[in-house]
């Protein structure tokens, strides 16, 4: 450890107490983005950090957009031959329904005992204000201890994350001058376990679509019509059975064509790291994993690709019975993709798959969700190797890379747009409840995030740009 870095991380230790309660503070403000009806509530988070960055010492903006703000803030105290780093976060959060089954109240910023010590219990504690917030309080102790940063700083925290982020890409467009770094830290995604912090080096992709199958022209009596005409709600059903195969293969042509194998070193790897079987279950509530035969539960999270209904529904839904052959059954399908996928290909042949089942006499209405790219960042990079040095050096375990089954679409953007690569360096759990009732933050997630966050800075500053 440097004498630079020492005083750092023991000032981040004495003052602790003050990064859980500016954490509080920025939790109990209901930034729901999503809702117009927190509109002002959004615009009122997006101003508490800017002006927070601003205390520190930044020259912080807030900027409005179509939406909800944007806000940057800029250090370059390190002067003009230091590397400058890009962090995102989002200070926005998703809806809190179903309210009943929160423990505490979802916009307290309570601190409670948990089975692993305290931990924060809100929403957005690790989804995405806690997580952005271990930047912001190395940032904070960095400037406090030596007056100055050892990088340049460029910080960048959306308001629409979790609403679709419609001002991003023309905001990232109109300021890519100001937004230039060499490397890009993300702090939305998670850690293997508490004590082994993880960068993330691949996401997958998503294609997302609503297929309607049309048959009569209003509900029918199961009796008067039952086997004369198509029933959709058997006809879909029927279909949707042949997305995979019996070995869980999904049978969209040409689905696979792009798919390329993870080597055997990197799934070796992975599974490694532990009973990812067990891990999964707890934290899902299943009795047993289930997927493509032929692949660990780790390779299917990770490098494979899915196709998964996610909604479903047809005729009489309500209480009580009532026997009628629908008029049109709705099926929401999502597919997760991986590197090299084509993700408008697949929506396309995801079309055409149920466009040559269409039963005699029927049509389909078939509308698209969005797609996104799946995305690996280099994993031969000394940005990504500094980062996993100073993890290791504040966690009791080494880092490890993972991937992750959800999607980032920023990275991406952050790719095509800015041309930098981002090293996703998250400090979540997966029983954090992101996004479900009593989601949570562990505070000893929260104090490592903040010491590694710290000597990040310091590896950084020691890589010439």
């Amino acid at each position: 450890m440097s004498n630079s870095l020492k005083p750092v991380l023991e000032h981040i230790e004495k003052e602790f107490d003050g990064a859980v309660s500016r954490l509080q503070t920025f939790l109990q403000i209901p930034s729901i983005s999503t809702d117009p009806a927190f509109k002002s509530e959004v615009r009122r988070c997006a101003q508490h950090i800017t002006d927070d960055l601003a205390s520190i010492g930044l020259d912080a903006i807030l900027h409005d957009t179509i939406g909800h703000p944007m806000v940057v803030a800029t250090d370059d105290s390190a002067g003009p031959d230091a590397p400058r780093v890009l962090y995102y976060g989002h200070y926005d959060v998703q809806p809190v329904e179903p309210i009943d089954e929160w423990t505490v109240p979802p916009f307290d910023g309570a601190v409670i005992d948990g089975s692993r010590g305290k931990r924060f219990v809100a929403r957005g504690a690790a989804d995405d204000k806690g997580q952005l917030m271990t930047f912001v309080e190395a940032i904070r102790s960095w400037k406090k201890v030596h007056g100055s940063l050892p990088v340049r700083v460029v910080i960048l925290l959306e308001g629409e994350e979790e609403s679709g982020s419609e001002s991003l890409v023309p905001f990232l467009t109109e300021h890519k001058e100001a937004l230039q770094a060499d490397t890009c830290i993300v702090c939305d995604t998670g850690m293997w376990d508490e004590d082994t912090p993880a960068i993330t080096s691949r996401l997958r992709g998503l294609v997302y679509i609503e297929a309607t199958l049309h048959g009569p022209s209003h509900d029918l009596h199961s009796g008067s019509y039952g086997g004369a005409v198509v029933n959709p709600a058997n006809a879909l059903a029927k279909i949707l059975g042949q997305l995979h195969d019996d070995d869980g293969r999904i049978l969209i042509d040409g689905f696979y064509d792009d798919v390329t194998q993870v080597s055997a070193e990197q799934v070796k790897q992975w599974n490694s790291l532990g009973d990812a079987d067990a891990l999964t279950l707890e934290s899902s509530g299943a009795k047993a994993t289930f997927g493509e035969t032929g692949f660990s539960t780790l390779e299917r999270l990770w490098s494979r690709p899915t196709c998964d209904v996610n909604g479903l529904f047809a005729g009489y839904t309500g209480e009580g019975a009532k026997t009628v052959i629908g008029a049109k059954a709705t099926a929401k399908i999502s597919c997760r993709l991986v590197a090299h996928q084509k993700p408008e290909q697949i929506e396309q042949a995801l079309f055409a798959f149920f466009n040559e089942r269409t039963p005699e006499g029927c049509h389909w209405d078939l509308k698209s969700f969005g797609t996104a790219p799946a995305i690996a960042v280099p994993t031969e990079s000394p940005w990504l190797s500094a980062a996993s040095d100073a993890l290791t050096s504040v966690f009791p375990n080494p880092a490890v890379l993972i991937g992750t089954g959800g999607s980032i679409p920023v990275v991406g953007e952050f790719q095509e747009i800015l041309g930098v690569d981002t090293v996703m360096v998250g400090f979540s759990l997966d029983d954090d409840l992101i996004h479900a009732p009593n989601e949570k933050f562990e505070v000893s997630c929260y104090r490592r995030g903040i010491l590694a966050q710290a000597a990040i800075l310091e590896a950084y500053a020691n890589i010439s740009s």
